[in-house]
């Protein structure tokens, strides 16, 4: 099952536009929810690449499960992001570029939110947002 945000947002970064959402999945078996996540789509405008940034919930790793709001992912230490947020969206597409993500490259890659998360979460708390 797939839950996202209902319109495509848009990112300016110098001279290109992103187009970014997000979204939340997970399985459903005999009504009970597991594997939860959310998932951030980025992907350059006119380019053939997309970039899927997907959280797991996990030990110390919380993501909206019926409790948080969409798009909140976090830690049990404290530490949360907004995936709603344009500064938040800007951190993690910076950090994936830096780890050679490139929009020109097709087909969908996907990288793990957790191992980018940290990176994303310095900027937001050297401006005092959180």
């Amino acid at each position: 099952m797939v839950r996202s945000s209902r319109k495509l947002r848009r990112l300016v970064v110098g001279d290109e536009t992103f187009l970014w959402s997000v979204g939340h999945h997970h399985h459903t078996d005999r009504g009970r929810y597991h594997d939860c996540r959310e998932v951030l789509t980025i992907r350059r405008s006119g380019a053939p690449g997309r970039l899927l940034v997907v959280f797991r919930a996990g030990p110390d790793r919380l993501v909206p499960d019926g409790l948080l709001p969409s798009g909140a992912v976090g830690t049990s230490a404290g530490s949360w992001l907004n995936l709603h947020e344009p500064g938040t969206v800007r951190a993690l597409l910076d950090e994936a570029v830096s780890r050679g993500w490139h929009p020109d490259n097709p087909p969908t890659e996907q990288l793990d939110g957790w191992e980018l998360f940290a990176r994303a979460v310095q900027p937001q708390k050297r401006s005092g947002r959180c």
